[in-house]
């Protein structure tokens, strides 16, 4: 069975209340201050409270260092992430998450990523926000996030370059592809921490999908506001989707990262393609597009499981120039498969089968293997491809009397 989440983020979403839903949850305590601690250059205090918002029994998380106005550029970020004692998984998360708002920040400033200046995102306070919650999701292991529509909040908020319009710029942006909607009250309700997060992690937007939900975590926002709950509720469980077509294996879902890229040297796309899937793509692949103007450009496509996606798009990032990208959720169906092997003339040659409803259907001899043989056989390719399918069939054909 799968493990699933589901985000209800219809009171926004920030990233003290992720803390406070994960904890709530049954994230262990030192799962995420292990975590946070490993990043803060100084002594850091993490603790859950247990709140009410509007009668409704929540986890607020308190995060508590000196420094919280310190601001930082995204280089210094990444120093203070990378150099981090953390898991790799938490790391790569976290990375993703800070990406997407420098990525955010330099389209909202018109501005390269690399010149992107944090104001209250580059605080200590909310790092800890970030390495906390990649912690925490890490830690819970879902292969698949879905999160219902996001509610932005309405009126205006005060941040590092003057007092703007709800949602503020860079929450737009990261929620681009998601839907949002305003209201229901006139204050914050989504900042852009919350949105980056939701942005990085949810496969999956919409009802809440079937499950099986065995815990239940609840985050409160900073504000009660009377007569609404100012919470961000996370249910965990097992996905109770159907399991088989009578077509084979359904994969359940798949995403699909993309990227336009313009401006690459075309001699390094075979060598990004491998780390892609080094990273943990299922494929990559790409397509001459032409753009405005008449530039010639790819389009970089990759089909990633959720619980790859963030190291796949930080990939993505450090191993091409594009400073963005889209992804799609797909429904996946796949034969049921198994391999076996088949000696011609002395040399082995691996063979994928597919099978449809216990019929074979598809001999695939591996490629890699077959081309090896004809090599040291002094075949051509097609003979020796050609002779192990046959045989590959003769080893499972059916007997018949």
């Amino acid at each position: 069975m799968t493990n699933v989440g589901w985000f209800d983020a219809s009171s926004g979403a920030s990233g003290d209340m992720v803390l406070g839903a994960l904890l709530d949850a049954g994230v262990p305590h030192e799962v995420i201050a292990g975590a946070v601690a490993a990043v803060a250059p100084e002594p850091i205090t993490l603790h859950a409270e247990a709140v009410t918002r509007n009668g409704f029994a929540a986890s607020q998380c308190h995060v508590e260092v000196g420094d919280s106005e310190t601001e930082r550029t995204w280089a210094a970020i990444q120093e203070l992430i990378g150099t981090a004692d953390l898991d790799a998984p938490v790391r790569t998360l976290a990375l993703e998450i800070f990406g997407r708002l420098a990525w955010a920040e330099a389209l909202v400033h018109g501005t390269g990523v690399e010149n992107v200046h944090f104001h209250e995102v580059g605080s200590l306070d909310s790092i800890a926000d970030v390495v906390g919650a990649a912690a925490g999701i890490v830690h819970l292991g879902l292969a698949q996030i879905g999160c219902s529509p996001v509610a932005l909040g309405g009126g205006t908020v005060e941040i590092g370059h003057g007092r703007v319009g709800v949602p503020a710029p860079a929450v737009v942006e990261l929620l681009k592809d998601a839907p949002t909607y305003g209201g229901p009250l006139e204050r914050e309700l989504t900042t852009p921490t919350g949105a980056a997060i939701l942005a990085s992690v949810v496969t999956q937007w919409g009802v809440q999908p079937p499950m099986t939900v065995s815990a239940t975590g609840v985050g409160a926002g900073g504000a009660d506001p009377v007569g609404h709950a100012n919470v961000l509720r996370l249910s965990v469980g097992v996905s109770t989707g159907s399991t088989s077509s009578g077509e084979g294996s359904d994969g359940g879902s798949a995403l699909v990262i993309e990227a336009n890229v313009d401006d690459l040297d075309p001699r390094l796309w075979p060598d990004v393609l491998t780390a892609l899937l080094e990273a943990g793509a299922s494929d990559a692949w790409l397509t001459p597009i032409l753009m405005k103007k008449g530039r010639p450009a790819h389009t970089l496509s990759v089909l990633a499981g959720a619980e790859v996606a963030a190291a796949v798009r930080r990939e993505i990032f450090r191993q091409t120039s594009t400073i963005g990208v889209r992804e799609h959720t797909f429904a996946k169906h796949a034969l049921d498969r198994s391999f076996t092997e088949v000696e011609l003339d002395g040399h082995r040659v691996a063979v994928k089968l597919a099978y449809l409803d216990g019929e074979l259907v598809n001999v695939q001899p591996e490629y890699e293997d077959v081309a090896a043989a004809a090599r040291k056989l002094g075949r051509p390719i097609k003979d020796v491809l050609s002779a192990t399918a046959a045989l590959a069939r003769g080893q499972v054909a059916p007997t018949t009397g």
